[in-house]
């Protein structure tokens, strides 16, 4: 298949060809910027998730490294369909020389598979690595017949490690080890709750007993059969990975219906100061995993700041709290162009998908390097993981909130600063 990517690198050959006779070099060859194709839900339910997509942006260009490239932004709507869309308007329409994604599969995974069916490399994060990865196989139930990407690389953690993050934080309380779960009819639901990869088998390990009430669909205005069947079997610890409002309805209706767990602990709505405050008192000691902080101990590889500094000069700039998906978003400008710098024919697909493939550097959310270090063998060549803690919301004075690190079994170098409180 004649694809984008194998069509530019033929022309450019050919450029450099006649450029050796005396004719001019195409526009790469004499120094046009290089440009990056940028894709995060910037409106819809997961609109959260790019809060600091502007302000990360402007940042990268204004940097040494950042002066030689251009980027093209594009909204996937929080629609898996028209992220698939955008991706292909950044391959075919403005020719990019590589796309970065980030946040949740509905994102990630149809424009990691645009990119990787037309030869373009593409750079993934904000998603847990199983849903990226398994969820844009074939046939995702059958391992046998998955298969590694040539084009798509992917960083973040995975279940394996919010699941020990979670269940770390719940062994400080005192509890019924009575879990329910919010598990909504999508990526990362279906991949949370699957019997095999997903939280049922450890929970049962580590002696939890868990509620599924089954899959809901994003956007629902009802709970209350998940709160029933919560109240029926005792639950004590809530948890899943619910969209912000969703969230809201859940926990607006579990207190009208007198619905009061010692712990709750979710993923991807808790993330994000605006939702908590939302809440008001009922968002004090809320839980979730903690993907990066003002106190994680790295440092940018394009600026020298460290996570302190980039959160302290987001709020500066935007008059907003910081927020977790800052780190990630300016981390991927950071490989990017250290990819791209090492990869030499910028409109070959196969080398910078080798430069990407040979990274190892140190950025503001950790070292990344795709060696396969804690993946099982069919995600070693396309997923590298980052470090992950756990963490509390906490209420101040003057209704705002801080996520204080209450958990860090599996990453001790992030410092925490409390431990985990039940719920009022």
């Amino acid at each position: 298949m004649l694809t984008r990517r194998r069509f530019l690198k033929s022309t450019t050959a050919a450029g450099l060809g006649l450029a050796a006779g005396g004719l001019a070099a195409p526009a790469i060859a004499q120094g046009a910027k290089l440009k990056l194709g940028y894709v995060s839900p910037q409106s819809g339910p997961l609109a959260a998730f790019a809060e600091s997509d502007g302000y990360n942006i402007d940042a990268f260009l204004a940097t040494r490294a950042g002066a030689e490239f251009e980027v093209v932004v594009k909204d996937s709507q929080s629609n898996p369909n028209r992220a698939a869309e955008v991706a292909k308007e950044l391959i075919v329409d403005d020719e990019v020389d590589m796309i970065l994604v980030a946040s949740t599969p509905e994102t990630t995974n149809p424009v990691a598979t645009t990119a990787e069916a037309e030869g373009v490399p593409v750079l993934s994060t904000v998603a847990p690595w199983q849903p990226w990865f398994i969820g844009q196989q074939g046939n995702p139930g059958d391992p046998a017949s998955w298969k590694p990407f040539t084009y798509a690389f992917h960083y973040f953690w995975g279940l394996e490690d919010i699941i020990a993050v979670f269940t770390s934080m719940w062994g400080q309380l005192e509890t019924n080890k009575a879990v329910g779960a919010l598990f909504p009819n999508d990526g990362d639901g279906n991949a949370w709750g699957d019997p095999v990869v997903g939280f049922p088998p450890v929970l049962a390990e580590k002696g939890f007993t868990l509620t599924d009430p089954g899959r809901y669909q994003n956007l629902t205005d009802d709970f209350s059969a998940q709160i029933n069947a919560f109240k029926t079997a005792g639950v004590e610890i809530v948890t899943g990975v619910v969209i912000p409002p969703d969230f809201t309805t859940f926990w607006n209706q579990a207190k009208q219906q007198g619905f009061a767990p010692k712990a709750v602990t979710v993923g991807k709505a808790l993330l994000f100061p605006q939702s908590v405050e939302a809440l008001g008192d009922a968002g004090h000691n809320l839980s979730s995993e903690v993907w990066w902080s003002p106190t994680h101990p790295f440092r940018s590889s394009l600026t020298g700041q460290s996570a302190g500094d980039l959160a302290a000069d987001f709020t500066a700039r935007t008059g907003r709290p910081w927020t977790q998906p800052i780190g990630f978003v300016h981390s991927l400008f950071e490989i990017a162009a250290d990819a791209l710098a090492r990869a030499g024919d910028t409109r070959d697909g196969d080398a910078v998908a080798a430069a990407i493939a040979a990274t190892s550097l140190d950025t503001i959310v950790g070292r990344i390097a795709w060696d396969g270090a804690g993946l099982p063998p069919f995600a070693a060549r396309n997923v590298a993981k980052t470090r992950l803690v756990g963490g509390q919301w906490r209420r101040k004075a003057d209704g705002s909130f801080d996520m204080v690190n209450v958990d860090n079994s599996t990453a001790p170098e992030i410092p925490t600063g409390g431990t985990m409180e039940a719920l009022a």
